[in-house]
């Protein structure tokens, strides 16, 4: 049988499946603890400053400087006010440098390599980075470490979510997903209860790295992805990860048998990685959409962006006090808010549809590197209400129209074959689909 026939057998989300989802869909928190970080740790509270000029010396500064609150940072503990005030956005700055950089160098790596030591090494060096990060001596040592946990944090978090997908069948990938970034948001909500009974910094920040050790020691148990072992033709340890969940989901007897991968990856293949997703024709022309998509799953994403790029229109075109309550700049602009986010959580489901196995995670890193670039322009484009209060929404409207009339150029992937190997994507889906029901003719005749 082929992979998806084997799920079916298996278990698309059986209770093994259940628990292995789980474990990596809650440490979504953890991943949102660090992503949120410097939100608190980095906040300046009000102060009091007794002297006219700023003091070159620090040591000279901490004297004549009062914090009015009771909380640390940061910013209270090095004096990052007046001229230093940069320093705890360049730190913010650094982790999503690391991010993107993460996103780029995991996804090919996990892709060759395996999702199970990419991901293990991640999360190991996020942990230790994340308690350099808090017990850091200095503000340099602090920076420093905050880029190497955005590409430990950013790269292991994309693996583990490939893996909520390949450990399942592909008709629940739309659920896995949603409930990953699902618990991203919860996880933002934790951090700031932490945030509001833990006052001082370091400990904030030694609390909030800590669970990720718990998730470490546990990953351990973690299976291989069967669906990436199985594209790169290990075609008997896929069978042993098959016949491992079947056991956990009460089918104790079940023997699996899987036919041979066509087109699986050899070990000394110099095409796999980014660069297929270049030099094949129809991978490059969905790299180039996709990216354009998640600057700004399935064809849902269409109407979602769309949706978002009228509010954003119209929000621009309405004066505050018109239009009634439905009608009104307000009520739009969450609305598009809401749409926004809906179509970023199915983005990541589909893109993770429309690549192959052997690619899924350097499609992904390069996709998702993107959307950090979105996030460094971002805060730059209230700035062009300079040119006008409406401009920054019509810059947002056109984006979020333009993105979702793109979309129409990508194919349905809705109870559609997933492939496996760059060469599936040469077999059309309807013919694919055709194959499986003239052998399956052949068997019962």
């Amino acid at each position: 049988m082929d992979l998806d026939e084997a799920f079916e057998l298996v278990g698309e989300f059986g209770p093994r499946q259940k628990r292995l989802t789980a474990f990596l869909v809650l440490l979504q928190v953890f991943v949102a603890f660090q992503s949120m970080l410097i939100v608190l740790v980095g906040a300046v509270p009000e102060y009091h400053l007794d002297l006219e000029e700023i003091p070159a010396s620090r040591e000279v500064l901490a004297k004549h400087v009062r914090f009015a609150s009771n909380f640390t940072s940061i910013a209270t503990e090095w004096y990052l006010i007046k001229h230093d005030a940069y320093k705890v956005s360049l730190a913010a700055s650094l982790y999503f440098a690391g991010l993107l950089i993460g996103n780029i160098m995991f996804g090919p790596l996990s892709d060759k390599l395996g999702r199970k030591p990419v991901y293990l090494t991640g999360i190991f060096f996020d942990v230790i980075f994340g308690y350099v990060s808090a017990f850091a001596p200095n503000y340099e040592i602090f920076a420093i470490s905050r880029f190497f946990v955005g590409i430990t944090n950013g790269g292991m978090s994309l693996v583990s979510f490939v893996l909520t997908q390949e450990y399942v069948g592909k008709s629940f990938w739309a659920l896995t997903g949603s409930l990953t970034n699902l618990t991203f948001a919860v996880g933002i909500a934790i951090y700031a209860l932490l945030g509001y009974y833990i006052r001082e910094w370091r400990f904030l920040a030694f609390i909030s790295n800590s669970p990720g050790l718990f998730f470490f020691l546990l990953s351990f148990m973690l299976p291989e992805s069967p669906r990436w072992l199985y594209s790169q033709g290990r075609t008997a340890e896929a069978e042993n990860v098959l016949q491992y969940i079947a056991l956990g989901n009460g089918k104790e007897r079940l023997s699996v048998k899987l036919k041979q991968c066509i087109g699986a990856v050899k070990k000394d293949d110099s095409e796999s990685g980014v660069l297929s997703l270049v030099k094949h024709p129809v991978l490059r022309w969905r790299t180039v959409i996709l990216m354009y998509i998640w600057s700004g799953r399935r064809k849902s994403t269409t109407a979602f962006l769309i949706f978002a790029g009228i509010a954003c229109i119209f929000t621009m075109c309405l004066p505050e006090n018109r239009g009634g309550f439905f009608f009104s700049p307000s009520i739009l602009a969450l609305c598009g808010k809401l749409t926004v986010s809906a179509a970023f959580n199915i983005i990541y489901i589909y893109t993770s549809e429309l690549y192959p196995t052997v690619v899924r995670n350097a499609g992904l890193g390069v996709c998702s590197m993107t959307c950090r670039f979105g996030g460094i322009l971002a805060p730059f484009v209230p700035s062009l209400k300079t040119l006008g209060p409406s401009v920054p929404f019509v810059v947002f409207g056109i984006s979020g129209l333009s993105a979702g009339f793109l979309t129409l150029l990508l194919p349905e992937t809705l109870n559609k074959p997933i492939a496996e190997t760059i060469e599936d994507l040469q077999t059309s889906t309807y013919q694919m689909l055709k194959n499986k029901k003239v052998n399956q003719l052949e068997e019962n005749s």
